[in-house]
């Protein structure tokens, strides 16, 4: 099955070059572009990709607010944000606001490839180091949820933090990959978390794991 891309940046020479390597790939092609967020709606709804990969800062509406409006679709496609800082905090945003994960523009071809067949299996593409320093600069709040996690739904969330799988969370704790994922589910649930990005994110902004 080939993965529908649609490219969303305001340069053309970025999106030039993404649209090469996307298009160069078995598996990948790239079906639409948008120079700016506020076109991105309008041409995902005609192409229904799988992913976007998304840039934060472009006029008229920005990544932030575009990938707003893409994941309150009825069928939203896995946004990959492509930025120039990751300590940034348009980054931080985009990734509260439902994107998948980041990757940064000096990224090598096969990095993307890679991170591009990643979010559209399901996946997210999590840098533990980046969110935690990210983190560190916002303020606690109360995320409504955390309390009722019970001791082993905590226990893979922290882990959950640390960026490991499934499989890397069930040998840390001596269970099968399929008990993981049920308590993965039920933190996601638990948290309102639409993945395990945002998981994060609230673990975090609860003062749940110290960013420290």
């Amino acid at each position: 099955m080939t993965i529908r891309v649609v490219l969303a940046d305001d340069e053309d020479l970025i999106r030039a070059g993404l649209r090469i390597i996307i298009d160069t790939e078995p598996g990948l092609t790239v079906v639409g572009e948008a120079a700016d967020g506020a076109a991105v709606l309008p041409v995902v709804r005609r192409e229904r990709p799988d992913v976007v990969l998304m840039d934060v800062r472009m006029p008229a509406l920005d990544g932030i607010e575009a990938t707003r409006r893409l994941t309150a679709l009825e069928e939203p496609p896995k946004v990959l944000v492509v930025t120039t800082f990751e300590n940034d905090d348009y980054v931080y945003d985009a990734l509260r606001a439902g994107a998948d994960g980041f990757l940064l523009k000096r990224a090598r071809p096969e990095e993307l490839v890679r991170a591009v067949k990643l979010v559209a299996s399901g996946e997210s593409l999590l840098f533990p180091a980046a969110i935690r320093a990210l983190a560190a600069r916002r303020p606690g709040a109360r995320v409504p949820g955390v309390d009722r996690l019970t001791g082993r739904e905590g226990d893979v969330l922290r882990l959950m933090t640390r960026g490991l799988s499934n499989g890397e969370i069930a040998a840390e704790l001596v269970v099968s990959p399929e008990t993981v994922k049920t308590h993965v589910g039920n933190v996601l649930t638990k948290l309102g978390a639409r993945d395990r990005t945002q998981a994060v994110i609230a673990a975090y902004e609860s003062g749940f794991v110290s960013p420290g």
